[in-house]
């Protein structure tokens, strides 16, 4: 553990925060308004990147991953100052992992790679999140864009497991949509298991809520430093003690040899799946094999929080990883139902709405469009409001959402979702015109930021089925 990831909190340090700062110092201190979702995104942290067993998924490897997406993020945001970040604890790593060699030179590949996948995002012309639409109704909305390829010396450097997480978190960051079973196997073929599958899914998600956070709080200071993308080629590393022995740079089992290693991607050729953005419940299957409901352990149980959720199959998947699943579900409950203050409960609904009808997960848009409107229920417009979230659902997130407020709402999270993060200052804008405060608008930009994290996990793991009552 470095001195920044023990004594900082990551996300005030990405955005630039300071607590004593006359400038960033007020956003700071509203962000622990939130306490809960602060500790507990901190916490995420620790569990996915400082683990006390890291298991088959080195930290080598998930430092590489995290440096990797973050890199694709680039630009003058808090993604430049996370690939940074990243790239030094990989660089800590190889320090006593690897030869100075071999370590420039899967620095100088990674630098290289992370060059050539964005340019040849930027090259295609497409806009990210893109990707194509399972579901038949919304093929008028598909958006093919490029896949992403390791070379065959690329590979060679980076080794075969590290190689297909790396293709595997492309996806999930520019194309989620595309997210299909088949993408799985890959990991499986060279020695992923089940739980490891989850553990990646779970980082890289979580990297595109970390990022999102730190832009948004960072733009809402009005304090971002940016700072140096990945590292370039011809960077060193510092000198390793004669005596350490060298250890692979990747650390690869062999395939197929580590505990659980590798694993039958489950399949549903006679799914029912839904044909459209919907308001009502769906049902979710997972590609994944989930940990049966007589198999949980006791912190596995624990972690849940909710005993009732060892019913559903997406939370005993996750419960593969008991760690980041308990601080994900305790970041979650503080920032969509801690209403001591703070914007309301409909609003951050209709931020996590917009996110998935924007990133494309049909799933969880079911989810919030339907809690929008039930939390819009008492209201003299409630009528008004549960019209325009079906728009929502129709027309996507183009339409017309009938109030400056979730106008403004939905502008800001579109702007948090797209890649490159365009959150900006004229965003801020329209949501204190809007009414907003900025203890207010750092509930939606943690809602929006959330649900890059949940929209990966649920797109990259399964996919929804529709239930027998609305077939």
């Amino acid at each position: 553990m470095t001195e920044t990831t023990a004594s900082a909190d990551i996300i005030d340090f990405l955005a630039g925060l300071d607590p004593d700062s006359e400038i960033s110092g007020q956003v700071a201190r509203l962000r622990h308004n939130r306490a809960q979702a602060r500790d507990n995104a901190q916490q995420s942290f620790h569990a996915l990147f400082e683990p006390e067993t890291p298991g088959d998924f080195t930290l080598a490897e998930r430092y590489a991953v995290a440096a990797f997406v973050s890199g694709l993020h680039g630009g003058a945001t808090a993604g430049a100052r996370a690939a940074s970040f990243y790239t030094d604890l990989l660089v800590d790593e190889l320090d006593g992992d690897a030869t100075p060699e071999q370590a420039d030179e899967f620095l100088t590949t990674l630098a290289a790679v992370v060059s050539d996948a964005r340019a040849h995002v930027h090259g295609s012309g497409v806009t990210a999140p893109y990707g194509v639409y399972r579901e038949p109704d919304l093929a008028a909305e598909s958006a093919p864009g490029p896949e992403f390829r390791l070379l065959d010396r690329q590979r060679d450097t980076f080794g075969p497991r590290l190689s297909a997480a790396l293709e595997f978190s492309h996806v999930l960051v520019l194309h989620p949509r595309d997210s299909r079973a088949e993408r799985l196997r890959p990991l499986a073929a060279v020695g992923w298991s089940p739980t490891e599958v989850v553990r990646l899914a779970q980082l890289v998600s979580f990297l595109t809520f970390q990022i999102r956070t730190a832009h948004g709080l960072g733009v809402l200071a009005t304090k971002f430093v940016p700072q140096g993308d990945i590292r370039q080629p011809g960077m060193t590393v510092g000198a390793r003690q004669a005596d350490t022995p060298h250890r692979p740079l990747h650390a690869d089992p062999a395939p197929g040899t580590g505990v659980d290693a590798g694993f039958e991607v489950i399949t549903y050729p006679d799914l029912v799946r839904p044909a459209r953005f919907v308001t009502h419940s769906l049902g979710w299957v997972p590609w994944v094999p989930p940990v049966e409901e007589a198999d949980l352990t006791d912190r596995q149980k624990e972690a849940l929080v909710d005993p009732l959720r060892a019913k559903s199959a997406y939370f005993r998947l996750l419960a593969r990883d008991p760690d980041s699943l308990e601080a994900r579900t305790l970041t979650d409950r503080d920032i969509f139902f801690n209403v001591t203050d703070g914007v309301g409960r409909a609003e951050r609904e209709l931020s996590a709405a917009v996110t998935s009808r924007f990133n494309g997960c049909v799933y969880c848009a079911s989810v919030h469009t339907g809690r929008t409107i039930a939390e819009s229920a008492s209201d003299g417009d409630a009528r008004a409001k549960a019209d325009a979230v079906q728009r929502l659902c129709d027309e996507g997130v183009t339409a017309d959402l009938g109030s400056d407020l979730w106008n403004a709402v939905r502008d800001a999270s579109v702007a948090l979702a797209a890649f490159p993060v365009r959150f900006g200052t004229s965003h801020v804008a329209s949501l204190r015109d809007a009414g907003l405060e900025d203890a207010e608008i750092i509930d939606v930009i943690n809602a929006a930021s959330f649900f890059n994290w949940a929209n990966r996990l649920m797109l990259s793991l399964g996919e929804p089925e529709l239930p027998k009552r609305f077939r």
